[in-house]
């Protein structure tokens, strides 16, 4: 995990841009980031996508043609997060959530706590599953490097650790590696 790559910058709209316009807007300071991070690599024509798995929309996740790297983005607080990771690991995703949040709070927290919520995510967005797949099914255990998390009865093993963000913002970091 060494071989991370981070960057992220305000998107506009800041918190609550979601929908439409500020979607798009926010996608493109995320794009630009990978785009920087990956042309820092030595890629600069790589190709970004992100078609969805189930129907083919532009809105999975995304996808890297042309460079030997896996990307991942997140958003939070009014933040986008991207990162690369070389893709001799098989899955590999970001997730960030914003420290303080009232109205998360106030809705009783993040389930099982906002560090155990933010590695969750990270796991489930590489595994593929997203919010899709079952939060409690995560297994996760502390290791000397960060930690390692699970699916049982899956065998893939994601290694994690949470990393510098922007301030305010708990960023974690899930990568499975070819068995």
């Amino acid at each position: 995990m060494e071989e991370l790559r981070l960057a992220w910058a305000r998107v506009p709209g800041g918190a609550g841009a979601g929908a439409g316009a500020g979607r798009a807007a926010r996608r493109a300071v995320a794009w630009d980031l990978l785009r920087v991070l990956l042309a820092q690599e030595g890629w600069p024509d790589a190709v970004l996508s992100n078609p969805c798995a189930r129907c083919g929309g532009p809105h999975g996740a995304v996808q890297v043609s042309g460079a030997p790297w896996r990307a991942a983005v997140s958003y939070a607080g009014g933040a986008a997060v991207a990162a690369i990771h070389p893709d001799r690991a098989t899955r590999f995703a970001v997730d960030a959530e914003v420290l303080a949040d009232p109205v998360r709070d106030q809705a009783g927290g993040a389930p099982g706590g906002l560090l155990r919520w933010v590695r969750v995510e990270a796991v489930l967005k590489a595994d593929g599953r997203g919010l899709r797949g079952d939060p409690d099914a995560v297994v996760i255990e502390e290791t000397a490097a960060g930690w390692r998390a699970w699916m049982p009865p899956e065998p893939t093993t994601y290694a994690g650790r949470e990393v510098d963000g922007p301030p305010g913002i708990l960023v974690a970091v899930a990568v499975a590696a070819p068995l």
